[in-house]
């Protein structure tokens, strides 16, 4: 087995609170620099970045994670990964289609737009990613493992945005393949007051927005290779693959 350094959640130039510092060259670059195996690309709400940070990642020798932060009906932030662009097509098209149409203020929110290899603007969303789309988190799950995805609730005990600051619990009725708390959590403290939760492994990321950011929280994790496959399987502690270490 051998042990990755894994970000997996971070935003794009694409985001409206993400930089316009955070290009796909800038984004590999300084992955790279701080010595991560693996990223996640988790833009609010679209995955139009993703192809080209993935396409720069495999030119440089960086993992490229293909996903989105999805903000359910109740305000819950989820990650959301997909093993190729065909499922991560599919899943845009739910986006596009359970996105709500309440324009973006570029003053107020700042800009949407995603970016080729040389920065230049290939396209602009019109409409707010940072509204929550109009399904909830089940059915958010539903999608993601019609797709054969990865389904991760984020920063699940963040004071706004998390699981437990929207439903005050983890829903019964959904089994994610991980959890993501943030660098303040005392993961066996919250695991202590929530036994619910030992089932399942946890991770930690950067939740970068600025460059100066990516690679700052990270996931050791031990599997055979930087692919989707094992690290479905290190989520759920198959054939010696895990989570060995919270960064």
């Amino acid at each position: 087995m051998k042990r990755f350094k894994a970000d997996l959640h971070m935003h794009t130039v694409l985001s409206p609170c993400g930089s316009l510092e955070m290009s796909p060259a800038v984004i590999v670059n300084k992955a790279l620099e701080r010595g991560l195996d693996i990223i996640g690309i988790t833009d609010h709400n679209s995955t139009r970045q993703c192809a080209e940070v993935y396409k720069i990642g495999k030119q440089k020798g960086l993992a490229v994670l293909c996903g989105a932060e999805v903000t359910t009906k109740e305000e819950v932030h989820c990650l959301t990964f997909f093993e190729n662009f065909e499922k991560l097509e599919l899943f845009q098209a739910y986006l596009d289609k359970h996105l709500p149409n309440i324009p973006n203020d570029v003053e107020k929110f700042g800009y949407q737009v995603w970016v080729d290899h040389a920065e230049e603007i290939v396209g602009q969303e019109d409409r707010l990613l940072i509204s929550a789309i109009n399904q909830s988190i089940d059915e958010v799950e539903k999608k993601v493992r019609e797709l054969n995805g990865l389904f991760i609730p984020a920063h699940i005990f963040r004071p706004s945005f998390s699981v437990y600051s929207q439903l005050g619990f983890m829903p019964f009725d959904i089994i994610p393949d991980a959890i993501g708390m943030s660098a303040r959590v005392d993961v066996e403290e919250q695991i202590k007051k929530h036994p619910e939760l030992k089932q399942f492994a946890v991770l930690r990321s950067s939740d970068a927005h600025f460059p100066e950011q990516i690679g700052t929280h990270y996931s050791i994790i031990e599997m055979e290779e930087a692919t989707f496959d094992e690290l479905r399987k290190a989520l759920h502690q198959q054939e010696g693959r895990k989570i060995v270490e919270l960064k």
